[in-house]
């Protein structure tokens, strides 16, 4: 079987490369409140590692000096960060679309009092965490009593006009597979979603994205237990498909861990894989114009994104 590189190579002259920089995706620490088993960076309430203030005055600048049109923030849950809203507030003072990812049981924890207002008052659009639209199969892979929390945050915001179609306020579900397999075509399964929910919940979003689970952290502990990693690590080259390559999202974006560091994406991040370019590889030292033409550092994990329907951080990659 060749190497993810050696399957690039085989198919075009030249490897992987950046197309741009459209998104700066900020990864502002591994803390979060719950511990769900599909979570590539293993997140947890034990986790300690959290961007600080000056990391984050850093992002602020490559944003307000740069062209980047999307501000994409992430976690762990983002939320529990100290300076999240500053960074919120300033992505949008910058003009730039602020996307959070969110796991929505947040909303219930200490000192997230008036979080969903927040959003709608930053007119901040939410992608959220609901890996099946069936109660048991959520509480399994996130705990019990996630389902009905992630409900309520979904009612919560809805009567502020997310989802609901007419406000222009943007909340999209994602969907996880619970076991070593690949997801099923978007369209249809958020058919599926829209259908249960609105007839078991009476609950509205806009649209739904479902990534392929990335056989990291928490996710490969799961594959070693349940003695299916190799099966797995066979399933995802096996759907290679090469028309998932230009839609890529490392293609048009950077990825800032909690340090400061620069990635291609939040999966190389955990496995310690920087940017190529070696004299711009920390926010501090951002350098639109090299970023933006870097060659992509691959590896085998990278057969997640383009197996089947292909999985990026917005979704399908087809």
């Amino acid at each position: 079987m060749l190497a993810f590189h050696e399957k690039i190579i085989a198919l075009r002259p030249e490897p992987l490369a950046a197309s741009g920089i459209d998104v700066l995706q900020v990864n502002l620490g591994y803390r979060c409140n719950m511990a769900c088993r599909h979570c590539h960076v293993s997140a947890g309430p034990a986790r300690s590692e959290t961007m600080s203030g000056n990391t984050v005055d850093a992002v602020v600048r490559v944003l307000n000096e740069n062209p980047i049109k999307t501000l994409d923030i992430t976690g762990g849950a983002p939320e529990m960060n100290a300076h999240f809203r500053r960074l919120v507030s300033e992505g949008r003072n910058a003009g730039k679309r602020v996307l959070v990812r969110t796991n929505l049981t947040i909303f219930f924890e200490t000192g997230m009092a008036g979080l969903p207002e927040f959003y709608r008052e930053q007119q901040v659009e939410l992608i959220a965490s609901l890996p099946c639209y069936l109660e048991e199969n959520v509480n399994a892979v996130r705990g019990n009593g996630a389902f009905r929390k992630s409900i309520d945050a979904i009612r919560a915001l809805n009567r502020l006009g997310f989802g609901d179609g007419t406000s222009g306020l943007s909340l999209s579900l994602v969907y996880n597979p619970t076991g070593a397999f690949l997801a099923p075509a978007q369209n249809t399964l958020e058919a599926d979603y829209r259908r249960e929910l609105k007839d078991r919940y009476n609950v509205e979003f806009t649209r739904l994205y479902a990534f392929t689970n990335m056989p990291l952290g928490r996710f490969h502990d799961t594959l070693v237990t349940r003695g299916d990693l190799e099966m797995y690590h066979d399933l995802l080259p096996s759907a290679f498909n090469p028309a998932t390559l230009p839609n890529l999202m490392c293609r048009s974006f950077v990825n800032v861990a909690w340090d400061g560091r620069l990635y291609d994406c939040d999966f190389n991040q955990v496995l310690g894989m920087p940017v190529t370019r070696e004299r711009a590889r920390h926010i501090a030292d951002f350098d639109y114009a090299a970023l933006s033409r870097r060659t992509i550092a691959v590896g085998n994990h990278c057969f997640a994104c383009t197996a089947g329907q292909g999985s990026t951080c917005m979704g399908a990659a087809t």
